[in-house]
């Protein structure tokens, strides 16, 4: 794979790692962050090859996972940054005001604004595509096979990472995330008019009787189609509709471009949200599904878990719905597709509780990485220049109590399932001890593989290696290619996380009292002479 990427290495607890005094036996759930000291520092790789990478850490555990992403760089010429997002007759037509029944009731959050149409403002720690063209995408779709038989051929529990926005025009995540949250809220009207209002996500459940009859009054569809929905099939026998019933519903009723149908409260009409797609823009929404397919393939062929990254918050949800539907097909035997939850959201906890009670109920492995978030400043600010809500929780104190809180929920899923997997994809040091604490009282063991940490390279070896040396899965992903484009990858946390400063100072006295360490061990020479041999 050509420019940057990223290379993670599963650490080996079979294999010896730098000495530790932390650490207890290999497989021990007993790991005191707080005496770690880092067995080494990450160093840049303009120029290695990624398996001369992979065999530096391996020094130090044993087998590689590869995550590879294609390189930063300018927005395309043939794309004007945000036009991609618009549909080409909003481009070339008349105003869809004018003859779209649905275009006021828009919501402001997934309309393209040429404002934010470059989204690489403000975000320093995610790759950024843009739609060029058709054959732009399909390049995308072989690097990331590229990137997966790189995966399969270095390790038995390769990773691969894809972004979706690389495979298609954006536009469609912009309008179906849009039609989501649209027949979401509906669903949530109905429940407040039910009194129901205030209830957790899950706890609502709607009379199908009254909702059958609150169809018919709005007109959205009259009493013998809605009786022709709420089968024993898509329902079960419980007469009662829950949000899980109802997105089954809306899977089951609508196809491709059909989707970007809406109900008007106003008007009790079923309104498109926008004028029919061209033949071209139908035929690119089914091509950006194929190549996600030949992907997911792929993946199982090579025996690849495949994540999917989360991205921004107005094209997320189409991006879970899609990875969530990759998940119901491939993840019947092991979690094979990882959809990314972003923790920073104020509806993180909802996302992550539906979808784990949907892999229930469909009997389907669930997989996931949880992060902080990559897009707070700019989602912020697009948020108050626009004018909606904010998505972002309020202070970095609420996003450590939402991940903390998806986590230990997903913890509880595979204590009581096993079928379940999770990344714990943090620098945070508190967080690292929470899971750990959590495992030990749940009794989950790492040899289980149930549980995996991932960290960048060089930052938080005191963690990594350690974690590694206790018999944890854990993974570094480690940034390659030109310097000008590793480097903006890897400041990723000076942006994101406010107690940077305090940390690398950290890391700094930890680093200094291991070559201390080293010195009076008479190590430091023999290492020195490995790494200029690497």
């Amino acid at each position: 794979c050509h420019g940057m990427g990223c290379l993670g290495a599963a650490l080996d607890p079979g294999m010896e790692h730098p000495p530790c005094a932390a650490l207890g036996p290999p497989g021990s759930t007993c790991l005191d962050v707080e005496t770690l000291l880092p067995s080494r520092m990450g160093f840049g790789a303009s120029d290695l090859p990624a398996e001369l990478m992979l065999r530096h850490i391996a020094a130090f555990g044993g087998s590689s996972e590869v995550q590879t992403r294609a390189p930063l760089s300018p927005a395309p010429t043939a794309e004007v940054p945000g036009e991609a997002c618009r549909s080409l007759a909003a481009l070339h037509g008349p105003s869809p005001s004018s003859s779209t029944p649905g275009a006021e009731q828009r919501e402001k959050q997934y309309r393209a604004h040429r404002g934010f149409g470059d989204r690489r403002d403000g975000v320093i720690s995610a790759r950024t595509y843009f739609y060029a063209d058709e054959a732009k995408c399909d390049q995308h779709m072989e690097t990331f096979l590229h990137c997966i038989d790189a995966s399969s051929g270095s390790s038995e529990n390769g990773f691969s990472a894809i972004k979706l926005t690389a495979l298609g025009r954006p536009q469609f995540l912009l309008q179906f995330s849009e039609v989501l949250v649209k027949w979401r809220r509906f669903f949530h009207q109905m429940a407040a008019e039910q009194g129901q209002a205030g209830r957790a996500v899950l706890e609502m459940k709607l009379e199908a009787e009254k909702l059958q009859e609150a169809l018919a009054n709005l007109g959205i569809a009259t009493k013998a189609e809605s009786q022709h929905w709420f089968t024993g099939e898509n329902l079960g026998m419980s007469g009662t509709v829950d949000l899980l019933d109802w997105n089954s519903l809306i899977d089951s009723r609508t196809k491709l471009s059909k989707l970007l149908l809406v109900p008007n409260m106003q008007t009790g009409q079923l309104e498109p949200l926008l004028s029919h797609f061209t033949e071209e823009e139908d035929l690119q929404m089914k091509r950006m599904l194929q190549r996600m397919d030949v992907l997911a393939k792929r993946a199982t062929e090579k025996g690849v878990r495949l994540m999917v990254d989360a991205e921004q918050s107005y094209f997320q949800p189409a991006i879970s719905r899609l990875t969530l539907e990759m998940q119901r097909r491939f993840n019947r035997d092991q979690a094979i597709i990882f959809n990314t939850y972003q923790c920073y959201l104020k509806e993180a906890y909802d996302n992550v509780t539906v979808d784990v009670e949907l892999s229930r109920r469909e009997g389907w492995c669930f997989g996931t990485k949880l992060v902080r978030g990559a897009y707070m400043e700019q989602e912020r600010e697009r948020a108050a220049q626009i004018g909606y809500e904010d998505p972002i929780n309020p202070t970095y104190e609420k996003t450590n109590e939402m991940y903390h809180r998806c986590l230990d929920y997903i913890l509880e899923e595979i204590k009581h399932s096993r079928k379940a997997s999770v990344m714990v994809a943090s620098h945070n040091e508190d967080t690292v001890k929470f899971t750990l604490r959590r495992m030990m009282e749940l009794g989950l063991h790492p040899s289980e593989k149930k549980v995996c940490f991932g960290q960048l390279l060089g930052m938080c070896d005191q963690i990594t290696f350690p974690l590694g040396q206790a018999g944890f899965p854990v993974y570094k992903y480690v940034p390659y290619g030109p310097v000008n484009e590793v480097l903006p990858y890897l400041s990723r946390r000076a942006q994101e996380n406010r107690g940077v400063v305090q940390r690398a100072n950290r890391e700094r006295d930890l680093l200094w009292r291991e070559v201390k360490r080293r010195l009076l061990a008479g190590t430091l020479f023999a290492w020195g002479l490995l790494c200029l041999y690497l």
